[in-house]
């Protein structure tokens, strides 16, 4: 087990074009979290190492079992599925964390860790399955990997699962001719209303990464109506998911009921980490030695993918959420408002961004602030408020405050609503059009998601699977289906 430790030309054609200049400009300004991209191959030195990349983290109330809190953070980005021979897995050598802050003081409280070892049964051959895998225990399936789960509070270890067993990929009809069975059957009740899944799972975000690339286009302007291309259409990711009850995650052990009870916030964030030296062997296995050292942090995305300057992206995602008071002064007085008036004529906030503020370092006041919070990057969830009957994707912005930025669902399209409170939505006399019609053309996620846990879409089979389809997918309403 590893050790502890510009002018206007016409209405925000490129939009998010502000977005990065904003984060080319200002150390760290956090309260840019509005752009365009979750955190996919987010720094220079992550993204030459997938397999510890943090890509996504979601935090909400469990809809089908509102006692529990599902936490969920996802690994590996753009993975094709047709991963043929070597199919994508989880580093052996990487310690996956999960951070839970029932405090509000910038530290966690609680980490759930996962590690994971890979077995091969018969390495004479270059199969991954020698035939079609029916169970997780069946001899076809070549290479198996099987995990760890640790919860560490106060500094102290208690291993609370051990011998779990990861699906494979999902490879295709003849290799995997069941594969929704094969992933239900690793989804595992550790005891004390506890479950816990690790495996293969659809890349859930869905954004126009294509339009960002190209000079961050918005392809429909202002980006409600729809015409984007979801570039994650049809891959995957690497997923680790629990589910705990809140009462597990909460400062005093209770299951609050009023918003406004002071144990009823938590904050979130995951991070990867890897030994501080590798050896490499002369048969090309590696090793790890020595301390662990955090590689990638993630809470609320977009941080450090299209905001933190190239010079310190790999600094911030080594940094911790209790040092994050000293970037205070750039999320307050961001050059955002400036540039969208300067370069594209948009009428938005001047002055202090407390809006900024509130929604990406403190929580919202009344909302999932917690007493006494110390500013921090984290994903903040008051546990106390309900599952919606009726979920909006614009989450608290569509009058639904079980969504973003009160935690994140999987369903919440957080880069709509993210341009829009940059755009000032939150002010008075700025709620109006374009700034609350901003977005980037794609609304849901190409596959449906589950009603129960772990809730992220079955993956795409790499036998047969579509990347994306020209011209997007159909926009959707205000509001929607899904956890």
């Amino acid at each position: 087990m590893l050790s502890n430790v510009r002018r206007h030309r016409s209405l925000v054609p490129h939009v998010v074009l502000i977005v990065a200049l904003i984060g080319a400009s200002s150390l760290f300004n956090l309260g840019g979290t509005e752009s365009q991209a979750s955190s996919h191959r987010e720094a220079p030195v992550i993204s030459q190492d997938p397999a510890a990349d943090n890509t996504d983290v979601y935090a909400f109330v469990s809809p089908d079992r509102p006692d529990t809190v599902t936490l969920i953070a996802n690994y590996y980005p753009f993975q094709d599925p047709a991963g043929f021979p070597n199919f994508y897995r989880f580093g052996d050598d990487v310690a996956y964390d999960i951070h839970v802050d029932s405090t509000g003081g910038g530290f966690e409280d609680i980490i759930y860790r996962f590690e994971f070892t890979t077995e091969t049964l018969d390495p004479s051959t270059f199969l991954y399955a020698t035939g079609p895998v029916e169970s997780l225990d069946d001899p076809n399936l070549n290479v198996r990997q099987f995990y760890t789960v640790t919860e560490i509070r106060a500094g102290e270890s208690t291993v609370i699962a051990e011998g779990l067993q990861t699906p494979p990929s999902h490879i295709g009809p003849t290799s995997t001719p069941d594969y929704p069975s094969l992933a239900a059957a690793a989804v595992y009740d550790v005891g004390n209303g506890v479950q816990v899944f690790a495996g293969q799972r659809d890349d859930s975000f869905f954004v126009d990464l294509g339009g960002i690339g190209d000079l961050l286009t918005i392809r429909q302007p202002p980006g409600n109506a729809g015409g984007g291309i979801d570039e994650l259409m049809g891959l995957n990711v690497q997923t680790i998911a629990l589910q705990v009850p809140i009462s597990q995650v909460t400062s005093d052990g209770s299951v609050p009921t009023d918003p406004a009870d002071p144990a009823a916030v938590i904050g979130v964030w995951a991070t990867s980490s890897r030994f501080s030296t590798t050896i490499i062997g002369d048969d090309g296995t590696r090793n790890g030695e020595g301390d662990l050292v955090q590689v990638s942090r993630l809470a609320n995305p977009l941080v450090n993918e299209l905001v933190v300057p190239l010079q310190f992206k790999d600094m911030f995602n080594a940094s911790i959420p209790s040092n994050d008071a000293q970037f205070l002064p750039a999320v307050l007085n961001p050059e955002l408002p400036g540039l969208l008036t300067a370069l594209y004529g948009v009428d938005v906030p001047e002055g202090d961004r407390d809006d900024l503020v509130a929604v990406f370092l403190t929580g919202v006041a009344g909302l999932n602030q917690p007493s006494g919070v110390t500013p921090s990057e984290q994903m903040r969830l008051n546990v106390a408020i309900p599952p919606a009957t009726d979920p909006s994707r614009l989450g608290v912005l569509g009058g639904d405050l079980a969504g973003f930025p009160n935690g994140r669902r999987p369903a919440d399209d957080v880069v709509d609503i993210e341009l829009r409170v940059v755009a000032g939505v939150l002010v008075e006399g700025f709620d109006v059009a374009p700034n609350n019609q901003l977005g980037d053309g794609v609304d849901a996620n190409d596959r449906e998601f589950l009603g129960e846990f772990p809730y992220l879409a079955t993956p795409s089979q790499g036998f047969s699977h579509d990347h994306h389809e020209p011209g997007g997918i159909t926009v959707m309403p205000e509001t929607g289906t899904g956890p």
